[in-house]
């Protein structure tokens, strides 16, 4: 009987890695997911179950701890590739808490790097961002598009990263350069859960239509956009977890590292957002127009040309059906009064 390949997924617990979790097992892969749940919540184990029918290897554990990780590896036996998304993601947290970031999103990469080289495991998957180009000159970014300087020190984690990845594993790795996901899972069983008041635009935005929150805050309405508000590139986290899975299949055949920008190839604002969402819901969304977020860039959207044609992937769904997934994944939560 052939095994199905394992792969550790660091996170995999989390909004993107859980929903990738779910396109690694309908691929065949075996994922193994690390996850220390400080930014998830344990009974997404149990909905990934139902939703794959499967049963899901799983530990609570800190993956920046070598000693414990070592273990677990030589545990599993042989380990196909990794992915890595296990890293703090909120722009204005990392402004406020910078140390907690460059600790975690680089000593995790560090550890897992290092255990990747230990064990000989030909394939790595980095989580980066459209935060390593800053606000850039031209539009939309290439992977070619010179990085400005960061933002914020979330952003700096993300281009430091990806030099780390350069520096210590010159060939076996994808980096995926993340837009702006958005979504859940049409079932409505996973999707994504903020601690505490939502950084990003859309739990934002579900949250105040369910009455969770009392308002939405609109940072700034003066940029230099068609209607003032920031311009983002929005991509369904479906869309971007079976990225992941074309990033190994890549791997499979192709020994070299590269780098993917992982959108839509579109640019929608954040009023454009709110009008959508208010269609799809039919409901009025109480927002306020505040001053602008330290860290926030004016705009920014991906080409995904080269995605597209080496990976062979390419974004299929649209900010309509993200946001219905939202909606009723928001809705789902708050039937069976699940916390976030």
């Amino acid at each position: 009987m052939e095994t199905k390949p394992k792969i550790i997924v660091t996170g995999g617990a989390g909004f993107i890695g859980s929903h990738t979790v779910v396109e690694l097992l309908a691929a065949g892969y075996t994922p193994v997911i690390i996850d220390d749940f400080s930014n998830s919540k344990e009974w997404i184990i149990d909905r990934l179950c139902i939703l794959t029918h499967s049963s899901i290897m799983y530990y609570n554990v800190d993956c920046k701890n070598y000693e414990t990780m070592h273990e677990i590896f030589m545990g599993l036996g042989d380990i196909s590739g990794i992915i890595h998304f296990a890293a703090y993601k909120s722009v204005s947290e990392s402004v406020e808490f910078p140390i907690k970031y460059y600790d975690n999103n680089i000593g995790s990469l560090a550890t897992m790097i290092r255990l990747a080289k230990d064990f000989n495991i030909p394939k790595f998957v980095f989580s980066s961002s459209c935060t390593v180009y800053g606000q850039a000159e031209q539009l939309p970014v290439t992977e070619l598009t010179p990085m400005q300087k960061a933002e914020s020190p979330y952003g700096y984690t993300k281009q430091v990263g990806e030099q780390l990845i350069l520096d210590a594993l010159q060939q076996g790795a994808v980096i995926l350069r993340y837009f702006n996901p958005i979504g859940a899972h049409s079932s409505g069983l996973i999707g994504e859960l903020p601690n505490g008041k939502p950084e990003n635009l859309v739990p934002y935005i579900t949250q105040t239509a369910i009455g969770k929150r009392a308002q939405l805050l609109v940072y700034g309405n003066d940029y230099n956009t068609p209607d003032g508000t920031c311009l983002r590139d929005y991509i369904h986290v479906v869309d971007l977890a079976k990225a992941h899975v074309k990033s190994l299949q890549y791997l499979d055949k192709n020994k070299d590292t590269n780098t993917f920008n992982v959108g839509t190839g579109r640019g929608n604002s954040v009023l454009e957002m709110v009008k959508t969402f208010e269609a799809i819901s039919q409901l009025k969304l109480n927002y306020k127009i505040v001053n602008r977020r330290s860290g926030d860039i004016e705009q920014i959207y991906a080409d995904t040309t080269k995605a597209n044609i080496i990976l062979n992937w390419k974004a299929e769904y649209g900010i309509k059906e993200a946001l219905i997934d939202a909606w009723n994944w928001e809705l789902n939560l708050q039937e069976l009064k699940l916390s976030a």
